[in-house]
């Protein structure tokens, strides 16, 4: 029986995508090979999956060539077995000399994931048999390091050879510079060696191997292998305490706590920790429901979406780190979210991001927000998980804190979850993963603080993430799950190992003791405070039973990873540390973490709120006040406003940023980033799970209960543009300054306006984060409330583009009888999410898409622009007339939706029969987008111009 072998790397992230390919989508059996190996005996042909190989330390393929498998594989090629290289395998076959030539950085130095055309050069090879010579594959690229060379002698042998299988081409086939997205020479995509046997390419096949994901033309490759047979300030405000916390310490301990106690209790009792100015709003939020599993007060909410299956999800903030250092803070944002997913028990498939910055016209904003979107790049993409949405926002309150908040979504069995809790008396503490350094000490008292002009002082609190490191960490702790081997089991984040020892300990009821001489440390002379304080990152607390203690160590060496016992649960409820044989500091567990002060902080209502002006077209905050004036201004040149407001900055394009995204990995990715919801399917169902984020911080800023409704409303809208059924929510509660009344006020008010939409919507809170002290010199941002919305796609088919999708459907304009901006009636949304959400499951709709920013105008374009599936498209439409042209064309009223379809008499039936107005608006087709407004013709635009100028809208703000 033919059989394939996928390698795995330390540092591999597609290898289950190869691996699902062979086996569910070709058939054939298919084993993983690992890099220590020194037989492949057996097998027909071996992968070598994307990835980053040991971190691409060094040079990309550089150390992974001397994994001991590659002398195996080495002398397998040579004897004539099939190879076959993917991206990073690409790599490390040519740093192996197995292929000629090298791959450099990306002729941008940017990661790109986008489709390319490749166009077929030989057939001669067992890579393309069933292929023609010249045929055009439409195969995506995820990669940063995918520029092909070689020097002048070995690059004519190549082409004399004929060892180009494929080049980068146009979508005509043609080869030009343009269709070069990485500065190959010669545009070559793909090589065999001279005996062609041995194939690299950068491009990903894997993931373009099932037309569900917008392409299958890579199953080709892999068939032809088939094909051919073969396979392949004093210390108090240094801790940011209080006189009067200090005493509540006091009395605690009966005695004044030693600088290491003092330490241990300023991180659990900070208000990134604690929360202790939110608790007591925080009661109000509704968190059970039918579906719930896990709400608040582990690491991550979890949700039953049948069939034995559970989601893990949650979202965190990353402000303050992000200010000080974008890329670091960014990334190690992402990489502490993973691994609340992971912590679970849950194998982490999705990622999205919601971002918040000041103007970019000040070179300080650039600079974050080029960072930022580095940090979150350069994380997600090497650990493996798809950045598949999110969010991007500008305004002005942002320019000295920007926010960056980090999602997270992950799949695994419901009867498997893991929880952080240290039981079992007697059961040793195990540390596992990275070494501990001195770097993020006290990052959780600074993301309970405001910046001043000491913000770059505080650059050695932000942590320093290893993506690398994280994936062994992820695939280390699964296994052992897998196995049996873990009784409890906490990420050392926030607070690093006081936080993870204390909170397992308080969980159980139960003590912890631990050794630090026994933590392994990157720096030498190390205290008991640097060594507790600690947020270097990569980290897990593990608890196991005793007589599973050597097997647990032993999958954890496996991967290459640091595993130590440094403790033993006890019975007394304390947290005792010793450190050279000496008592260090003994404190109670339940204390530091459910013991902190709750402030019942004082409310009121700011004496002023933000200006009416802007009400109507939001999207122009962030905006330069004479980009504002000319929006506004008498001016009726409405196809120059329109190209006007898609390129502004809260409504251009925002390819820039998710192509550096890997958002295909995993190859679960249904509906990217750009659709009202992402869409990832579940592998070995027919379901799927649909994920948005919405935080209108503007509407928040001018009416914070009315705002926050209007989140949890547009947030559910989006999941049911999509296909889905909202089903929970995860939130990140970013605010100013907690001692300021009005900032207190607004989060009351935000929190009753959260809980009165999501009871009324059927969406419980299962957990999220809250962000206080976003402040700068003093001046707070808006309340921005964030919702990580999750929904349910039964069934795949029911997953709806946001975009239109052939000519001569009809465009219907769906929303309430009586229209409102800035205020949502509850039961015109839910009645018009129930006729979305039946209309798609009766097959009805073809698109859907929210109107929000920008209003219909914007919203009628967006359904236009080109996407992976199809080119540019037209409509012509009739705009209802209801106030004045302006308002009707760009004005931003909440719950309406947009939807294409043949069915149009059948929807305008059943809007009627819901209480709604449904306007048969006008048709899809040709490629200009034509508006008439009571008679008149206002906007005729070819779709082509419009697109430009939305796509170049980011660009040109950051040239």
């Amino acid at each position: 029986m033919m059989k394939f072998g996928v390698v795995i790397f330390p540092g591999s992230n597609c290898e289950h995508d190869c691996y699902y390919v062979i086996q569910s989508v070709l058939g054939k059996a298919v084993e993983y090979i690992w890099h220590q190996d020194t037989s492949v005996k057996g097998f027909d042909a071996i992968i070598l999956p994307g990835g980053f190989a040991y971190g691409d330390y060094l040079r990309t393929g550089a150390l992974a060539r001397f994994s001991p498998v590659m002398t195996a594989i080495a002398d397998y090629a040579k004897k004539g077995g099939v190879v076959f290289g993917i991206c990073n395998g690409f790599q490390i076959l040519t740093e192996a000399g197995l292929l000629p030539g090298a791959l450099l950085r990306n002729v941008g130095l940017k990661y790109l994931c986008k489709f390319e055309y490749l166009r077929t050069e030989t057939t001669d090879t067992p890579f393309t048999n069933l292929m023609t010579k010249g045929q055009l594959l439409r195969i995506p690229i995820g990669h940063g390091d995918g520029n092909f060379f070689a020097d002048a002698d070995t690059l004519k042998r190549i082409e004399d050879n004929g060892q180009v299988v494929f080049r980068y081409a146009d979508a005509n086939g043609q080869i030009t510079p343009d269709a070069n997205p990485n500065g190959s020479l010669n545009n070559i995509a793909g090589i065999v060696n001279e005996q062609r046997n041995v194939m690299g390419m950068m491009p990903h096949p894997d993931r373009s191997s099932e037309e569900i994901l917008g392409s299958a033309d890579g199953k080709l490759i892999f068939e032809s292998m088939v094909n051919a047979l073969v396979l392949i300030d004093g210390i108090l405000t240094q801790h940011g305490l209080t006189e009067a916390e200090y005493e509540k310490i006091v009395n605690i301990l009966k005695r004044e706590p030693n600088l290491t106690e003092l330490g241990i209790f300023s991180v659990m009792w900070s208000e990134h920790c604690s929360y202790k100015s939110s608790r007591v709003h925080l009661r109000r939020l509704p968190t059970k429901g039918p579906a719930v599993l896990q709400g608040p007060g582990e690491n991550a909410g979890i949700i039953d979406i049948g069939d034995g299956l559970a989601v893990a999800f949650k979202i965190e903030s990353h402000n303050h780190p992000s200010f000080i250092e974008p890329f670091q803070g960014a990334a190690t944002g992402v990489g502490g979210i993973l691994r609340d997913i992971f912590t679970m028990g849950a194998r982490p498939i999705a990622a999205m991001n919601s971002l918040r910055f000041g103007p970019l016209h000040k070179p300080q904003n650039k600079h974050i927000l080029e960072g930022v979107v580095g940090g979150i790049a350069f994380y997600g993409n090497c650990f493996g998980v798809p950045t598949v949405g999110g969010e991007i926002y500008f305004a002005g309150c942002y320019s000295q804190n920007p926010l960056v908040n980090a999602f997270a979504l992950g799949i695994f069995e419901k009867d498997k979850i893991f929880y952080g809790r240290a039981t079992g008396v007697g059961n040793p503490v195990i540390y596992v993963g990275a070494k501990t350094g001195r770097d993020g000490i006290h990052g959780a008292t600074m993301a309970s603080a405001g910046f001043g002009e000491d913000a770059g002082a505080k650059r050695p609190n932000v942590q320093i993430g290893d993506p690398f490191m994280e994936k062994l960490l992820l695939e280390a702790c699964l296994e052992a799950m897998h196995k049996g081997l873990i009784v409890g089991i906490q990420d050392m984040g926030a607070a690093g190992l006081t936080c993870s020892s204390c909170e397992m300990g308080a969980r159980a009821g139960t003590g912890i003791e631990l050794d630090l001489d026994a933590v392994p440390q990157r720096e030498a002379h190390m205290t008991a405070y640097e060594i507790m304080l600690s947020e270097s990152q990569e980290r897990m607390l593990l608890v196991a039973e005793k007589d599973k203690e050597k097997e647990l160590v032993e999958v954890f060496h496996k991967w290459g990873l640091d595993a130590v016992r440094v403790g033993r649960v006890t019975d007394d409820g304390l947290l005792r540390v010793r450190q050279h044989g000496k008592l260090v500091a003994e404190l109670p567990n339940r204390a530091l973490a459910d013991e902190a002060p709750l402030y019942h902080r004082p409310v009121l209502p700011p004496k002023s709120i933000l200006s009416s002006r802007l009400d109507d077209f939001t999207f122009l905050d962030g905006c330069e006040p004479a980009f504002i004036e000319t929006f506004l201004s008498e001016t009726e040149d409405w196809n120059q406003l329109l190209k006007l407001a898609v390129s502004s900055p809260n409504l251009a394009s925002r390819q820039w940023v998710w192509q550096q995204y890997d958002h295909m990995v995993q190859s679960n990715t249904m509906l990217g980033p750009g659709s009202d919801a992402a869409v990832v399917r579940v592998k070995g169902t027919k379901k799927a799970l649909a994920m948005t984020l919405d935080g209108p911080g503007y509407r928040v800023a001018r009416n914070p209960r009315e705002g926050a409704k209007l989140a949890v409303a547009e947030a559910c809208r989006n999941i049911v543009c999509s296909g889905g059924l909202p089903m929970a929510a995860t939130n990140c509660l970013n605010f100013g300054n907690p001692e300021h009344p009005e900032v207190m006020w607004q989060f009351s008010e935000v929190v009753d306006g959260m809980t009165e939409a999501c009871d009324f919507l059927g969406t419980p809170i299962t957990g999220g984060n809250v962000s206080f002290y976003n402040e700068t010199f003093g001046g707070d941002i808006y309340p921005t409330p964030v919702l990580g919305m999750v929904g349910l796609i039964e069934d795949i088919s029911f997953a709806t583009p946001s975009s239109f999708r052939d000519t001569g459907d009809s465009i219907l304009l769906v929303e309430p009888v009586h229209r409102r901006v800035g205020k949502v009636n509850l039961d015109d949304e839910r009645a018009l999410q129930n006729l979305v959400a039946f209309a798609i499951r009766d097959g009805l709709v073809k698109s859907a898409h929210d109107t929000s920013e920008g209003g219909l105008a914007v919203a009628l374009a967006e359904c236009c622009y080109s996407n992976l599936r199809r080119g540019a498209i037209g409509a012509a439409v009739e705009i209802p007339s209801h106030l004045e042209i302006r308002k009707d064309l760009f004005g931003e009223v909440s719950t309406r939706v947009l939807l294409s379809t043949t069915t149009a008499t059948t929807l305008r039936k059943r809007a009627e029969d819901a209480g709604l107005n449904a306007y048969e608006l006008g048709k899809v087709g040709s490629k200009r987008l034509i508006f008439n407004y009571e008679g008149i013709h206002v906007i005729d635009i070819a779709i082509e111009e419009l697109e430009s100028s939305w796509g170049q809208g980011l660009p040109k703000l950051l040239s």
